[in-house]
């Protein structure tokens, strides 16, 4: 699948029903990190799930793919995501946070900087991620 150079954010999300509309909320991160801004339109693209992924609260409870250790990372390997470097680690890399505080580790970046990132590796308290584009 080929992603536009103009997207702005990726994120999952479940389809709730409200009275005659169906809603798909948007993470607060999205709206406090610029990529989104309330007010504006936006066009809206649908990824269909992976066949693997479950259907349902009740079927992700079951799935035997996910752990009921407790929560499980926001991110997965090979996704693409925009994240502000926040910090700098002890060895010099930048620090960026996402859904509960959960790290991402981005080698050669700086404070400050809004980079697109494809996550590398994904351990249960932090995630390594790759620049793909610098300063956005």
């Amino acid at each position: 699948m080929e992603i536009s150079e103009k997207l702005l954010c990726l994120f999952s999300a479940d389809v709730r029903e409200d009275d005659d509309d169906y809603v798909v909320e948007i993470p607060r991160r999205e709206i406090e990190t610029g990529a989104i801004d309330p007010g504006e339109t936006y066009r809206v693209a649908l990824i269909s799930r992976s066949d693997g992924e479950a259907s349902s609260d009740r079927d992700a409870e079951s799935s035997p793919s996910r752990s009921s250790d407790g929560p499980q990372p926001p991110v997965e390997p090979g996704e693409m995501r925009y994240v502000e470097i926040e910090d700098l680690g002890k060895q010099g890399d930048g620090i960026a946070r996402v859904e509960r505080g959960y790290v991402i580790i981005v080698p050669g970046a700086e404070v400050g900087e809004r980079v697109k990132i494809e996550v590398t590796e994904v351990k249960s308290n932090f995630a390594v991620g790759e620049i793909v584009e610098e300063e956005i």
